[in-house]
């Protein structure tokens, strides 16, 4: 399979190891230095893109990436403000866009766990929500996408919820982020419930980059011959 990275920080590296590993070729790297040569290439040239950059410029790669047929899977978080275009332009140009918040294969366990944990307490009034994610300097965005993952998991299966708030207070129908960044932590989430007499934790701590580079691997030999918006729900079943 033809990739082209488009970010080449050390995410990118790592992918690029992984990728090599299994048998893939690298035939561009795509960085701040070289934006402009994402332009040049076609999917004639590419089997997929994929996409760990920044979240000033991902919004624009996956429009070229769209624009060229090229099929993007994509892990850069604090641009989603945006992705209802991205996934309106990807049915209209008949393209393939693949997101996720976070490509670890365990951390998408954990998202379903945390759901089936929120059904189950939200009958249980006398409990508090405080979920927290710890993540290296580096990261730019706050808080994490895997924390509003989380979060919007919480939302969707404990009715009293209706919205997330970072670093604040916060209200009943709220759920708080506490986001902390620290030395080179990978990505450490954590979902608790407290009451008077009691504590239920449930956490996720990544050792390295690894496992995110790999499902992205993962996710782009899946994706390379499907069409539309897809994710890591699609993948995993």
């Amino acid at each position: 399979m033809k990739i082209v990275l488009i970010g080449y920080g050390k995410m990118g590296k790592e992918i690029e190891r992984l990728a090599l590993g299994r048998g893939h070729q690298v035939v561009a790297k795509i960085d701040v230095e070289n934006q402009a040569d994402l332009q040049s290439l076609s999917a004639a040239d590419v089997d997929v893109a994929i996409e760990f950059s920044n979240p000033a410029s991902a919004y624009g790669n996956i429009l070229t990436c769209i624009n060229k047929q090229i099929p993007v899977v994509c892990g850069t978080t604090g641009w989603l403000e945006k992705k209802a275009e991205v996934e309106a332009l990807t049915k209209e140009k008949n393209s393939t866009f693949f997101y996720a918040s976070n490509y670890s294969i365990g951390v998408n366990l954990f998202f379903r766990l945390n759901k089936m944990l929120a059904q189950l307490m939200s009958p249980q009034k006398e409990y508090d929500i405080y979920t927290n994610e710890i993540h290296h300097l580096e990261k730019k965005d706050s808080p994490s996408g895997t924390a509003i993952t989380i979060a919007e998991g919480i939302i969707d299966a404990y009715p009293a919820k209706d919205k997330w708030v970072n670093n604040e207070i916060p209200n009943a129908n709220e759920v708080a982020i506490w986001s902390q960044r620290e030395s080179i932590i990978p990505g450490t989430h954590t979902v608790k419930y407290i009451s008077k007499v009691d504590q239920i934790e449930i956490t996720h701590e990544a050792f390295s980059r690894e496992g995110f580079a790999l499902g992205a691997v993962i996710a782009a030999e899946w994706v390379k011959d499907k069409k539309g918006v897809l994710g890591m729900d699609d993948m995993l079943k």
